[in-house]
């Protein structure tokens, strides 16, 4: 399999943290959307990463449509719950964790936009979307270990793939001050080798 996606996107980042976890191999491919040579559409007619590419060359894309897949395919460390609530509230964590980024990600698309282009209440609204989102993640967090059940998953894993790209593009956002509860448990993500390896650049 190839993964084709850009080392900055966390979308891509939360699929190679899962590759990663279920220990698959796979070849990454780094290939920018923004790009003018970039190839994506071939395989994304949406232009989007990260898109994996499969054994018969058919493809997958959106974040979320991968983890899933990949999650069927190996039988180590399970990430989804096979049905139900427990599935459900994971699911739930993993959306709230994209708005995060789809917000934030709007955002950078709007400040590389010129000077006198820019909508400050755009960008003002976005903002907003995160700061909820990020105060709802911490009261639900509050002091529990993991997002969800008794141990590690992939509500963790898109949880901190956001806290991760707000670090890496909205450091004034400064939310490791606001929510220690996040802090700890983004510290504790972020010594795994997974998502050590993956740190957006």
């Amino acid at each position: 399999m190839k993964l084709i996606g850009s080392t900055s996107s966390p979308y891509t980042r939360k699929c190679r943290v899962v590759l990663s976890e279920k220990r698959i191999d796979y070849d990454f491919v780094i290939d920018p959307p923004s790009d003018p040579a970039t190839r994506v559409p071939e395989f994304n007619p949406l232009g989007k990463v990260p898109v994996l590419v499969l054994d018969d060359d058919s493809t997958v894309f959106d974040s979320r449509v991968i983890v899933e897949y990949l999650d069927t395919i190996s039988p180590v460390s399970r990430l989804l719950h096979e049905q139900g609530r427990q599935r459900l509230a994971v699911r739930r964590w993993e959306a709230l964790a994209d708005g995060i980024l789809d917000a934030a990600v709007s955002s950078m698309q709007e400040l590389r936009r010129p000077e006198g282009e820019r909508s400050a209440e755009w960008l003002e609204r976005q903002r907003g979307k995160i700061d909820c989102a990020l105060a709802f993640c911490a009261a639900d967090l509050a002091d529990r270990s993991w997002c969800h059940d008794d141990g590690f998953g992939l509500a963790d894993i898109a949880l901190g793939c956001a806290l991760g790209y707000l670090d890496f593009r909205f450091p004034e956002i400064a939310w490791r001050g606001h929510w220690p509860g996040l802090l700890r448990h983004f510290e504790k993500l972020a010594r795994r080798p997974s998502f050590e390896a993956t740190v957006p650049r």
